[in-house]
C-alpha cells in the first residue's frame, strides 16, 4: 500500500523546527487537525454535559463523539471507554477497585517486561490486601516474553494478570491472545498495557482477549490524557470509590470530575487523522483505520530495517530489541560509551533520540542495564528515510569522536 509521507509531514507544524524526531514512544508531535479541534472546542460554548444549552449540548457531543472514535480505534463499544488523566492514573484507580475483590492468599501476576505503570499499582494494591505477587520473567537474550513464561506463574489463586502488549523499552510484542486464553483458563482477569502497542498496530480487543486495556492518545498523535477500555459487564460489576452525587452509570462512574472536553475533541480528531492515512477513502472509520495501520506498519517497519542494517556497521553498538514480533522501537547501548552523552551529542545536531529506562525499570534491570537503560530510537508516522540517515550519520560521528574509555551509565 502507498503511504504519502510528504502529505503526512505537511500536517505537523512542529516539524518545521527541522529536527529528526525519534522520541515518539515518549509522545508524538501533534497534527494540525488535532490542534484545530482543541481550539474549536474551547472557542465555542462549553459547559457541563446536558441538553438544555448550547454549551451543554456541545460538551455532550464531544464526549459521545470521542467515545465512538476510540471504540472504532480499539475494536470495542463506546460504553466500555473510560477516560482519565493518564494511563497510569487509570491503572492505579482500577487496581484499587479490583483489590476490593481480593483476599489474603490471592495472587496477582506482573511481568519483568512491563512499564512500571503496569507493575507498581498492582504490587501496591496486592500488598494492601495481603495478596501475593508473582513475577513472569522474560528472556533478556531474545527479549521474548512467552505464554509459557506466564503459565509458569499461574495458579488457581490467580486473580489478575497484568502484561504489556508491547514494551515501550525494547518493542517486544508478546502473544496476548494466548496469554488471555491461559489467564481466563485460570479464572483470572487480564489487564493489558496497550500504550505503546496502540501507536503502531490496529487494536482488536476481541481478538486480544483483554478484559481491560489502556492507551494514551498522546502516543498516537493526540493530546495528553489516558483511556481504559473495559468489558462493559465487568465495569458494571465493579464499585469504585466515587462522590455521592456523581452518576452510577457506566462508564461515567469511573470518571472523576468534569472531563477535559477540549482534549476529548482532540482525541477524536487524532483517530480521524489516523483513519485518513488509509490509501482508500471509503468504508467505515474502523475499516479505514485497518487499512491505514497496514500502510503505517509497512512504512515504519521499512525504516526500522534501515536503522537495524545501518547499526550493523558499528562494532560498538549492542542492540537489545531482538524479539521476533516487535514495534519499530530500538534500544541500544554503546560499548564503553555513555548513551546520555550520545543523546546530548545528537540533540545538539537536531536529532532527538533520548537515553534512559523510560519508567521501564524492571526490563532495564533484567537486561543488565540497571536504571540507566540505553539510547531509545522510536519511529512515528512522520519519520522519513532522511531522518534515519541523519541518525545513523550522527551516531557514526559520535562514535568516531568519543573515547572508548568513557564509563557507560
Amino acid at each position: 500500500m502507498s503511504y504519502d509521507i510528504t502529505g503526512v509531514r505537511a500536517q505537523f507544524p512542529a516539524l518545521k523546527a527541522g529536527t529528526a524526531p525519534f522520541d515518539g514512544p515518549g509522545g508524538t508531535q501533534t497534527p494540525r487537525p488535532v490542534i484545530e479541534a482543541i481550539t474549536d472546542a474551547l472557542a465555542n460554548p462549553l459547559s457541563n454535559r446536558g441538553s438544555g444549552t448550547p454549551g451543554e449540548r456541545n460538551a455532550e457531543t464531544i464526549v459521545s463523539g470521542a467515545r465512538e472514535a476510540l471504540a472504532d480505534l480499539l475494536g470495542t463499544g463506546p460504553t466500555g471507554i473510560v477516560v482519565g488523566r493518564s494511563a497510569t492514573q487509570l491503572t492505579y484507580d482500577f487496581s484499587r477497585t479490583l483489590a476490593k475483590t481480593w483476599s489474603p492468599g490471592d495472587e496477582v501476576v506482573v511481568t519483568r517486561l512491563d512499564h512500571d505503570s503496569n507493575i507498581r499499582p498492582w504490587v501496591q494494591a496486592a500488598a494492601e490486601v495481603g495478596a501475593t505477587v508473582r513475577w513472569a520473567d522474560f528472556d533478556p537474550t531474545t527479549g521474548e516474553l512467552t505464554p509459557a513464561d506466564v503459565r509458569a506463574v499461574l495458579s488457581d489463586r490467580t486473580r489478575l494478570v497484568a502484561v504489556t502488549a508491547a514494551s515501550n523499552l525494547i518493542g517486544t510484542r508478546p502473544d496476548i491472545p494466548e496469554i488471555a486464553r491461559l489467564t481466563h483458563g485460570a479464572g483470572a482477569l487480564l489487564h493489558v498495557d496497550g500504550v505503546h502497542y496502540t501507536a503502531h498496530s490496529l487494536v482488536d480487543l476481541e481478538r486480544l482477549g483483554a478484559d481491560f486495556f489502556t492507551c494514551s492518545p498522546y502516543k498516537f498523535l493526540g493530546p495528553h490524557l489516558g483511556v481504559l477500555a473495559g468489558r462493559p459487564e465487568l465495569l458494571d460489576a465493579l464499585e469504585p470509590d466515587k462522590l455521592l452525587p456523581s452518576t452510577d452509570a457506566v462508564p461515567e462512574r469511573f470518571e472523576y470530575g468534569t472531563l477535559p472536553y477540549e482534549l476529548l475533541a482532540g482525541t477524536h480528531a487524532a483517530v480521524d487523522f489516523l483513519a485518513e492515512l488509509s490509501p482508500h477513502g471509503d468504508g467505515t472509520r474502523r475499516q479505514r483505520l485497518a487499512s491505514a495501520f497496514t500502510a503505517l506498519e509497512a512504512h515504519e517497519d521499512a525504516l526500522r530495517l534501515r536503522i537495524e542494517q545501518g547499526l550493523t556497521e558499528f562494532d560498538a553498538v549492542t542492540l537489545h530489541s531482538r524479539a521476533a514480533e516487535r514495534t519499530p522501537t530500538l534500544l541500544l547501548t554503546l560499548d564503553g560509551r555513555s548513551t546520555r552523552e550520545a543523546y546530548r551529542y545528537l540533540a545538539d545536531r537536531g536529532i532527538d533520540a533520548p537515553s534512559g529506562s523510560f519508567y521501564a525499570l524492571e526490563p532495564s534491570r533484567r537486561l543488565g542495564l540497571g536504571d540507566g537503560g540505553g539510547l531509545r530510537i522510536g519511529l512515528a508516522p512522520y519519520n522519513t528515510t532522511e531522518d534515519v540517515d541523519r541518525l545513523l550519520g550522527g551516531l557514526a560521528d559520535f562514535l568516531h569522536h568519543t573515547s572508548s574509555h568513557e564509563v557507560r551509565e
